[in-house]
């Protein structure tokens, strides 16, 4: 599976030499951190958690 993580920032657009306007969204895309991993043996099936942004202090065991 490929996929972006990210968080989206905002929406403009761009226009092509012909004069055409798209739209785009614009999207922050940065580190991610692999946060858990489960297993068959332990969890019952396979899965990976992925983080993207600093987690707030409060939060964190």
């Amino acid at each position: 599976m490929k996929a972006i993580l990210g968080k989206k920032i905002g929406m403009t657009q761009i226009f092509t030499e012909a004069g055409e306007v798209i739209p785009v969204t614009v999207i922050e895309a940065g580190p991610e951190t692999v946060t858990q991993i489960k297993t068959v043996e332990t969890d019952g099936y396979d899965d990976v958690q992925i983080g993207f942004e600093d987690a707030k202090p409060q939060r964190i065991n």
